[in-house]
């Protein structure tokens, strides 16, 4: 089941990178040694040259001057800044599982049948297509409910405010409202963080942002790679040729 989250992984980073490109100006900080996220355009351009000193602050579409959905400006920049940070750790995700699942498998069953996973014959988006369909729809569900869950605030039972509400985007709710137990937390379960400070908090998050961008583009790299011949020459002896539609997850299953 590892092999089949880690393919589902990088096939939602497909999805996840499309928006996220959308939210890529330099995130937010305050400025102050605290792990809250700011909510404000100053706080995104102090925090752009922290990020990138050549770079620095990148708006060009003035995303973070807009009020979508006839809401606040503060409600806009939480949505894309919480878009920016999940499709981050997604594209995190779905790089190192990619590296992985080209080399290695689990060798023990992982379905009914008994039988393992795709071997490394096949390439990650191949070795998705060739899993069955139930374990596609219990991969994506399992991701769904994360999403519905990450949406909760405090009327929700999660004691923290959402994130276009003047809460910190990226911030992932306890599973303490689970009427359940749940033993582990989906944020640092060994809760090694504790007793971290302010300040390391703070410069993780940086680095956080800077690593997710960065996946970003080296998953799509690699998907490029694969679909479109000579369009990363760097890749073209690494990874293998794909011919199904990595935008359709179903697509070896069925089409409409």
């Amino acid at each position: 089941q590892s092999n089949n989250i880690l393919n589902d992984t990088m096939k939602l980073a497909i999805f996840a990178s499309l928006f996220a490109s959308a939210a890529a100006f330099a995130p937010a900080s305050s400025g102050r040694a605290t792990s809250q996220i700011a909510e404000t355009k100053s706080d995104l351009e102090a925090l752009g040259k922290q990020l990138n000193p050549i770079v620095g602050y990148f708006d060009p579409l003035d995303l973070t001057e807009a009020a979508l959905w006839g809401q606040s400006n503060e409600f806009t920049i939480g949505w894309l800044r919480q878009a920016e940070i999940k499709h981050g750790r997604v594209a995190m995700a779905a790089f190192v599982g990619y590296c992985v699942q080209s080399n290695f498998i689990f060798p023990w069953p992982q379905h009914m049948d008994g039988t393992t996973g795709p071997s490394t014959d096949l390439s990650p988006p191949d070795q998705w297509d060739a899993i069955p369909f139930a374990a596609k729809l219990q991969i994506i569900l399992f991701v769904g409910f994360l999403e519905f869950y990450s949406e909760l605030s405090e009327g929700g039972g999660s004691g923290q405010l959402h994130y276009t509400k003047g809460g910190q985007p990226g911030k992932f709710p306890t599973f303490d409202a689970i009427p359940h137990t749940v033993p582990f937390n989906l944020y640092d379960p060994f809760q090694f963080s504790t007793n971290m400070s302010a300040e390391d908090k703070e410069r993780r998050l940086r680095a956080e942002l800077n690593n997710g961008r960065l996946a970003q583009l080296g998953i799509f790299g690699f998907l490029c790679a694969q679909t479109i011949p000579g369009s990363v020459p760097a890749l073209a002896s690494i990874v293998k040729p794909y011919a199904g539609e990595v935008m359709a997850p179903f697509s070896a299953d069925f089409t409409l």
